[in-house]
């Protein structure tokens, strides 16, 4: 078997030559991605390395420019995990003036959570719906975490600032994201079961990577 080439780059380089051979293979696909969403929906395809990702990521009217304007005016990032938390960039977030928070091991959480016999992703939710200040909702994990949200707008005179809706699995997650969707709030969803804490992630980065770059 012939042995292939191995392409040598410096460290910094290879981010930039990731996204060129994205967009030549999105080209090769014939596929044309919205000028807003378009570094969005690069940054998840080149953290999934999953081109699946062109067609099933849903924006509402508007959706990056929405969620850019929060970040600039220092929104809140909360995660339903500790490994999304983990991998959005804090130091972009924090020169704008926003923080990012997991509250999913707080002992208050767990313990709230166990008494009612719910997760902990939802008592999260509502810990999280106490921040005053605009917040986005960066879910990768809890499709519970989405479908509280949704009980928490319709039952309560509160919305959230914006929501990420991208967990990943089986029992009620196609369904959670779209109840999400029909909930009047400004989202960034991929439909269907794929997702997850560094979709996530990678969506809040390239808002911030927008805004810090």
């Amino acid at each position: 078997m012939e042995r292939r080439e191995i392409e040598r780059f410096k460290p910094e380089e290879i981010e930039k030559r990731s996204f060129a051979i994205i967009s030549e293979e999105l080209d090769h696909m014939g596929i044309i991605l919205q000028k807003e969403q378009e570094m969005v929906t690069k940054r998840v395809i080149h953290t999934s390395a999953d081109f699946e990702y062109a067609h099933t990521l849903c924006y509402s009217e508007h959706a990056v420019e929405i969620a850019k304007q929060l970040l600039r005016e220092g929104a809140d990032i909360v995660t339903d995990t500790n490994m999304a938390w983990s991998g959005v960039n804090k130091r972009a977030l924090a020169s704008m003036g926003g923080e990012a928070h997991c509250f999913m091991a707080d002992p208050d959480v767990a313990k709230l959570a166990k008494m009612r016999g719910t997760t902990r992703a939802v008592v999260s939710m509502e810990k999280a719906a106490a921040i005053e200040k605009p917040v986005i909702f960066a879910i990768g994990n809890a499709p519970t975490a989405l479908l509280q949200l949704d009980e928490m707008i319709r039952e309560r005179n509160w919305k959230p600032a914006f929501v990420i809706g991208v967990p990943v699995g089986f029992v009620n997650v196609e369904i959670a994201k779209e109840i999400i969707m029909e909930a009047g709030v400004p989202y960034i969803v991929n439909r269907g079961r794929k997702g997850g804490s560094n979709v996530a992630a990678a969506i809040c980065n390239a808002l911030l990577y927008e805004l810090t770059r």
